[in-house]
């Protein structure tokens, strides 16, 4: 007897069946799309819509694998801060032979020959042969991509309807409501050692579409109500204006409306792709011993 089965060949289905499709095939309406493609898979735009449908279920089962390892969430955030992200690799930097000079200007970006040969400092030039910086060290060789806002709201309670989490990530699609940009919120607490006993951070944020910004948030700031204190900023998204190959000075882009730093992630990884030639390759990088205490391989 024949069968059907509500499920996709795998194989040249995956690359040639676009996800609008496999949406229309499992007959989901319009709120679990967006759920799916914006707050699971971490897409910006409905683009993807109309692309092989292969990435967006990778995608999902990133999401899917990493909340299976870490339970609550998939998603990772450290005792103290962020700050301690680039903490830890100063200091397992150092071990390799990094050297790091803090609290000093940047005088000027020493070029020769259209290629960069250092960096100038109250009269001294550190020398190198690249140079990674992010688009305030260069304004000459960037260009603006737009803007981006951030209401960082201090709260005496968890959000609403959160299960009274200590943390959380909320994101709004565009769909929802009537923008081109998905909104925002990451919410964090005094039990990350970041905020005084019993207080909550709430920083919600968006791409500006309008001239202003603060209702295009309101959405998100609803969810947030009772707001102790709230801080505005309104910042302008550069993105590099060349590669770098040329002048061998790789520009990083601006901290873009997003919360999960998926794109931030992205964009290291397109530096290093430019600056080496060839992809980082995560599968040949093994933690072993000596990445944590500095030992010589035996």
């Amino acid at each position: 007897m024949d069968e059907e089965y509500d499920v996709i060949v795998l194989g040249t289905g995956l690359t040639t069946t676009s996800m609008r499709d496999v949406y229309r095939k499992f007959d989901l309406g319009q709120d679990v799309i967006d759920f799916t493609g914006h707050a699971l898979a971490l897409y910006r735009t409905d683009d993807y819509l109309d692309q092989p449908c292969l990435e967006t279920i990778n995608r999902i089962k990133l999401y899917s694998e990493s909340l299976a390892r870490y339970g609550k969430s998939p998603y990772l955030y450290p005792l103290y801060g962020l700050g301690e992200l680039p903490q830890g690799f100063a200091r397992l930097s150092a071990i390799y032979g990094g050297t790091y000079m803090l609290n000093k200007p940047v005088d000027d970006i020493i070029m020769e020959n259209g290629k960069v040969v250092g960096v100038k400092s109250e009269g001294e030039v550190a020398r190198c042969k690249q140079l990674v910086c992010d688009p305030s060290y260069i304004p000459d060789r960037v260009r603006k991509a737009g803007q981006v806002i951030r209401i960082i709201c201090i709260l005496s309670h968890p959000i609403k309807n959160t299960n009274d989490a200590n943390s959380c990530q909320i994101i709004i699609p565009q769909n929802q409501v009537n923008r081109k940009s998905d909104i925002y919120v990451c919410m964090i607490s005094y039990a990350h050692n970041v905020a005084a006993q019993g207080k909550y951070i709430a920083i919600a944020s968006t791409t500006v579409e309008t001239m202003d910004p603060e209702k295009e948030v309101e959405p998100a700031l609803e969810l947030l109500e009772p707001i102790d204190q709230k801080f505005v900023a309104i910042s302008d998204l550069y993105e590099p204006i060349d590669d770098g190959s040329e002048s061998q000075v790789f520009c990083s882009c601006s901290y873009d409306a997003t919360t999960h730093f998926e794109t931030t992630c992205n964009d290291i990884k397109d530096i290093y792709k430019r600056m080496a030639g060839t992809a980082f390759d995560f599968e040949n990088m093994k933690r072993k011993q000596n990445d944590v205490f500095g030992e010589a391989e035996q």
